[in-house]
């Protein structure tokens, strides 16, 4: 079992070397500063619509696999959110920048996204449950940590602010706040195996969301 001990706290001790980097990487800091170029958000916001059609199954498999009727409608409803969330923002920020979320769906999948977001699944799919919950819980947890950072710094960048906004705000801080107490809940069941494949998807997600900034601010491509 994983005693007395915070799954939370641990899970964050694994990463926060991995959180230190993502906070320093020249992406978020040109969202800040308004120094991004804007082609590399771009990439970004096409990648993000791409990446959360398929977060939103991962959620739905999570929601499947609940052992209990409130986690289902949770993660059911975080599923449905997240389609919400590529409808409505990426059209909004697709539009602005001159284009349309049609525009963005007819582009291509990048490498990192497709890495990603074959893990997510392969991972909620084949693992169990809180193997699942291990997995989706980073795109959540450094989201809500990051929007905090650059609310307290904003932008002078319009559209970035919209951004940061939408991912600092309470509303998605709430959001996160659920899946953090059923984190709670399922570390206090773990046995020690379990518990270390939990901790083992955390971290590789975590590296995944590294990636993810990182391939939009060098607008990845597939090198073949």
């Amino acid at each position: 079992m994983a005693d007395t001990v915070s799954i939370t706290k641990l899970l964050w001790s694994d990463i926060t070397e991995i959180y230190a980097k993502v906070l320093a990487h020249p992406f978020l800091a040109g969202l800040t500063d308004g120094t991004l170029p804007r082609e590399s958000f771009r990439h970004y916001i096409i990648q993000d619509a791409h990446y959360l059609r398929g977060y939103a199954r991962a959620l739905a498999v999570c929601a499947a696999k609940a052992p209990n009727q409130g986690e289902t409608a949770m993660f059911a409803r975080h599923a449905a959110g997240a389609i919400a969330a590529e409808q409505a923002l990426h059209a909004e920020l697709m539009a602005a920048m001159g284009s349309s979320a049609e525009a963005a769906a007819a582009e291509p999948v990048a490498p990192t996204t497709r890495a990603y977001l074959s893990y997510l699944l392969a991972t909620t799919h084949g693992g169990s449950y809180a193997e699942g919950v291990g997995a989706v819980l980073p795109c959540y947890w450094i989201y809500a940590k990051v929007g905090e950072e650059l609310l307290a710094r904003s932008s002078p960048d319009p559209l970035y602010a919209r951004w940061i906004a939408m991912y600092g705000g309470s509303d998605f801080q709430a959001v996160v706040d659920e899946v953090l107490a059923v984190t709670e809940r399922i570390g206090a069941e773990l046995a020690a195996r379990e518990l270390d494949l939990v901790r083992e998807h955390f971290t590789t997600t975590s590296r995944y969301e590294w990636m993810f900034w990182d391939a939009g601010y060098r607008r990845e491509s597939w090198p073949v």
